[in-house]
């Protein structure tokens, strides 16, 4: 085994009920009960059929511009999973394309994360998959390696572990640790109880600002009522 050339094939079982339930929640509330810690950083877009998913991560680290590891790892992915590739942030040259995810979407694959750039973009909106990169650009990508499948890799500024939930939509995309899952995605199914609460006051009564005032005069800002 050397590193930068591996593969780690073991990865733990997911817990469906768990993604079921998750997949239900907007990601935002699932960010704000991990203290907002846990989003990858801004800039990652949709681009598949698929606008919001749930799943288990498949970790791939890639070489700036090179995808032979991310081709190895849609052909051990499993059905549902997420493929969260390290492309180091890289705009320059799109390491996945319709093809490539194409060959992810008849596999079963639930979705791609890639820190990096993708193209053929209007193919893969009609795909039945979901696909978030930091960007697109036409240049295609070699072939060489190096890279690592089923390692820990950073991806949006965000440690990645095999196994992690990974949730994304519109928004963006966040990283539920294993280990923590049960209890955020409890947390933020009673966060999201909650808002839908606020939505209901707005709509009706109106939403009681005095918290804001209560604040800025805690802070010693002078407040006129």
């Amino acid at each position: 085994m050397t590193i930068g050339l591996r593969i780690a094939e073991a990865r733990p079982e997911p817990d469906a009920a768990l993604i079921a339930r998750a997949a239900k929640l907007p990601v935002a509330n699932i960010g704000d009960v991990m203290n907002r810690l846990q989003a990858m950083r801004g800039g990652f877009l949709a681009y598949g059929g698929r606008r919001t998913y749930v799943g288990p991560a498949l970790t791939v680290k890639a070489r700036p511009g090179d995808n032979l590891f991310l081709h190895r790892a849609m052909d051990l992915a499993r059905p549902g999973e997420v493929i969260v590739c390290d492309g180091g942030g890289d705009l320059n040259i799109a390491v996945a394309g319709d093809l490539m995810i194409g060959h992810a979407e008849k596999r079963g694959v639930g979705a791609i994360v890639i820190d990096g750039a993708v193209r053929d973009i209007e193919g893969l909106r009609k795909m039945d998959i979901g696909v978030w990169a930091r960007g697109a650009n036409p240049s295609g990508p070699y072939k060489d390696g190096p890279g690592e499948i089923g390692y820990p890799v950073a991806c949006g500024g965000q440690v990645v572990m095999p196994g992690d939930l990974i949730a994304a939509d519109e928004d963006g995309v966040v990283v539920i640790p294993r280990a923590e899952a049960a209890a955020v995605i409890e947390a933020a199914e009673a966060h999201a109880a909650k808002e839908a609460e606020t939505t209901a006051a707005i709509r009706g009564a109106g939403w009681p600002r005095g918290w804001v005032e209560e604040t800025l005069a805690a802070k010693g800002v002078a407040v006129t009522r």
